[in-house]
C-alpha cells in the first residue's frame, strides 16, 4: 500500500475542499502518493470541479444578469 506524505496530508487537511475532491476522485490519492509535486495540478482540477475558475464565475454572473433582465421584462409586461 502506498502512503501519502505526512506534510502533504496536513496541507490537504487544512483545505477541506481539496480533501473532499480527492474523496470524490480517488485517482488523485494515487497520483499524489506517487508524486506530491502534482498538488498544483490537483488544485486546478478542484477549482474546475467546484466551478471556481474565473471563466466559470464570469459565466455565472452573466447568467444572473440575464435572469434579472428577463424578470424586469416580465415585470414591465405585467404593468401594462
Amino acid at each position: 500500500m502506498i502512503k501519502m506524505d505526512k506534510e502533504l496530508y496536513n496541507y490537504l487537511k487544512a483545505k477541506p475542499e481539496l480533501l473532499n475532491f480527492i474523496r470524490h476522485n480517488p485517482k488523485w490519492y494515487r497520483y499524489l502518493s506517487r508524486n506530491p509535486n502534482q498538488i498544483q495540478k490537483l488544485e486546478k482540477e478542484a477549482k474546475l470541479f467546484y466551478g471556481q475558475t474565473i471563466t466559470q464565475k464570469i459565466e455565472k454572473v452573466n447568467q444572473n444578469v440575464q435572469m434579472v433582465g428577463m424578470l424586469l421584462q416580465f415585470a414591465d409586461m405585467m404593468k401594462d
